[in-house]
């Protein structure tokens, strides 16, 4: 029997966050990975946190969860402006590493984290966590095996919703800089499953623009500057000539959620999640010809690892398994920092376009999600 790997997790508040969500309840239920440490950023709080979910080992200081020896991967579930620390400190002292996306602030900060891992030699893993996502893999499948037919356009939508207002303590997040905006974590996220799933983005031209611009802290009543962009517009060619577009929106009301509508020749097909496709369930309708939409459900076969809870953690659950089967065997796995520096330079890529008002073609060998 394969020993168990062991996880580490930095950022594990027992106030809430992403990791109790998310990543706890994903390595409780996971057979081959076990979770022997957390790291907090105040003694208090790993104190609280050690009691919250039963996990003896709680440090406070980075440096002090990286060099237990006995620890087998390091998992970055901290605000985005710390990525780059955590990470850093964890790769050089040759753990494998799991970093929430996205990897670093800027493409110079992220292609340095990805050269040092692939140096140490270590299995890196990316918060994609919709690459592993049942349904996503079924419609991929169906693109590779001809049930659409020819592709001849795709379409794909997410409004999420914001506020007009903000607490003071998360006011860092409307700073373009700080990258922990809708185009940076959630346009890095669909634009990713959109060419995993289809292929890679050959033209695109993009129009980003800020609508809501002035924010109020609840707390203080004071005005601040809104800088990050809350309208997204992209179109162009993925693979071979197929066109596409897509529209990400920040609203300030009810919002519909993500949606992808793929229309070929021979079959289409409509997938929605009313939150983001890799946290909410996905629900496929599908037809051929000119039938009328039907349900369609992702074979069992498409879930990788069973015993999972349903939910935020499940997807997480599976890029954790998969990429603990990696490094036992020896393998590559995906998505990975490589795969991360690739979206971050997409992201770039787009913003260029936007600003200078021009098309931009790639090549999609290297914007092509593993």
């Amino acid at each position: 029997m394969k020993r168990k790997l062991n996880v580490g997790i930095v950022g594990a508040s027992a106030n809430g966050g992403w990791s109790p969500v998310a990543h706890i309840p994903a390595l409780k239920a996971l057979e081959n990975i076990e979770l022997e440490a957390l790291c907090t950023s105040r003694p208090e709080s790993a104190k609280a946190a050690s009691e919250a979910f039963g996990i003896d080992r709680a440090y406070y200081n980075i440096n002090d969860i990286v060099r237990q020896s006995d620890l087998d991967i390091i998992s970055c579930v901290v605000n985005i402006p710390s990525h780059y620390e955590v990470v850093k400190a964890a790769l050089e002292n040759e753990k494998h590493v799991y970093c929430e996306w996205p990897l670093g602030a800027t493409v110079e900060e992220t292609e340095e984290l990805a050269n040092l891992a692939n140096q140490k030699g270590v299995v890196s893993a990316i918060g994609l966590q919709g690459h592993g996502s049942p349904e996503l893999l079924y419609i991929k499948n169906l693109v590779e095996t001809g049930w659409f037919g020819q592709i001849v356009n795709i379409r794909m939508a997410l409004q999420s919703k914001t506020s007009l207002e903000k607490a003071s303590r998360k006011a860092w997040e409307n700073e373009k800089h700080r990258r922990a905006t809708l185009f940076s974590i959630v346009g890095g996220h669909t634009l990713y499953y959109l060419t995993h799933v289809i292929g890679g983005i050959s033209e695109l031209s993009a129009d980003l623009s800020t609508q809501i611009k002035e924010l109020r802290l609840r707390d203080t009543g004071e005005k601040i500057s809104n800088e990050i962009y809350d309208q997204i517009l992209i179109q162009g060619k993925l693979g071979d000539d197929i066109p596409f577009s897509t529209q990400l929106t920040a609203i300030p009301n009810k919002a519909t959620g993500w949606q992808i509508e793929i229309y070929g020749t021979k079959g289409r097909i409509v997938a929605t999640s009313p939150v983001m496709p890799q946290i909410t369930p996905i629900a496929i309708q599908g037809a051929k010809g000119e039938d009328e939409l039907m349900t369609m459900v992702a074979p069992p076969e498409y879930l990788t690892i069973e015993g999972l809870p349903d939910g935020p953690a499940r997807n997480v659950g599976i890029n954790y398994g998969n990429m603990a089967e990696a490094i036992v065997n020896g393998e590559e796995f995906h998505p990975n920092f490589q795969d991360a520096l690739m979206m971050h330079r997409l992201l770039d890529t787009i913003e260029l376009s936007s600003e200078e008002k021009r098309t931009i073609k790639l090549s999609t060998t290297k914007n092509k999600a593993n």
